[in-house]
């Protein structure tokens, strides 16, 4: 497929990736959890992570049954619902920092947002400044429901595809998304990995024959040379547990935690901008 170029009505993450192709360069799309270390600690973090080059912003929704997260983002998850953050406060980071005007995307399992109220939450998100949602559980074909009241109120989509994806469920796939599509190219849990995966290339190859909308990878990044490599065959590098460690290993002194989140943001964009 000819890939088009970008109209210039395109919003949300999808205008983010439509100026990194303009720049000749991948996006960099940074994901912390709400509430971790708590609310405004996170809210600061997050804001660093747009100041040092972060494109777009994912905001994890923490849940008690994370089976697709790795132990890295399952501890900050379970250190933000120990201090009782709830789906409001979610809300709340993701209005601080669309604030900085930098697409901002919720991540989330199913589970919480049927529990608040589907036509509710996308109401909520969309009046919040946020641009839509990632779903690394639900497919569209169980999502009428979600693609209807995303729809109405013109909030990104973003499904899942992975190397096990059969091309007609990457087409279905793609044909449901808006904004861009996350290719999660490793099997298994979330986490960052010394080597980035064989599988991502042609991963990415597949899913762009039947889409013009940007691919944004994930499966392990965590240094500017990872970054690179990706973003040499990708419209967008996902970086989350790298994010998540960096907090974790200065959880005593905040300050070094916030310059060493800035520091590797910035290996991480200068990585995206060298492919």
């Amino acid at each position: 497929m000819t890939r088009a170029s970008t109209p210039a009505a395109v919003t949300g993450a999808g205008a983010a990736f439509a100026r990194a192709r303009e720049e000749g360069r991948a996006a960099l799309v940074g994901y912390l959890p709400a509430g971790f270390p708590d609310v405004e600690g996170g809210v600061a973090a997050l804001r660093t992570m747009v100041e040092a080059g972060c494109d777009v912003i994912e905001v994890g929704l923490p849940y008690s049954d994370p089976v697709m997260d790795g132990p890295t983002i399952q501890a900050a998850a379970q250190q933000a619902l120990e201090q009782g953050v709830r789906t409001a406060d979610v809300l709340r980071t993701v209005e601080a920092v669309a604030a900085t005007g930098t697409p901002t995307v919720v991540m989330t399992y199913w589970n919480p947002v049927e529990r608040y109220g589907v036509d509710r939450f996308a109401a909520d998100l969309a009046s919040a400044g946020g641009a839509g949602l990632i779903t690394p559980d639900l497919t569209p074909d169980f999502a009428p429901e979600w693609i209807a009241a995303a729809d109405a109120r013109g909030l990104d989509k973003v499904f899942l595809v992975s190397p096990s994806s059969t091309a007609e469920r990457v087409a279905m796939t793609t044909a449901a998304c808006r904004g861009f599509v996350y290719a999660t190219a490793v099997m298994g849990v979330t986490g960052a990995r010394a080597t980035t995966s064989d599988l991502a290339g042609p991963l990415v190859e597949r899913t762009r024959a039947t889409t013009e909308l940007p691919v944004g990878v994930g499966l392990g990044v965590g240094t500017g040379d990872q970054a690179a490599e990706v973003a040499s065959y990708a419209d967008g590098v996902i970086v989350g547990s790298a994010f998540v460690r960096t907090l974790l290993d200065h959880a005593g002194d905040r300050s070094a935690g916030l310059a060493a989140l800035a520091a590797l943001t910035e290996d991480l964009a200068e990585g995206v901008r060298r492919a």
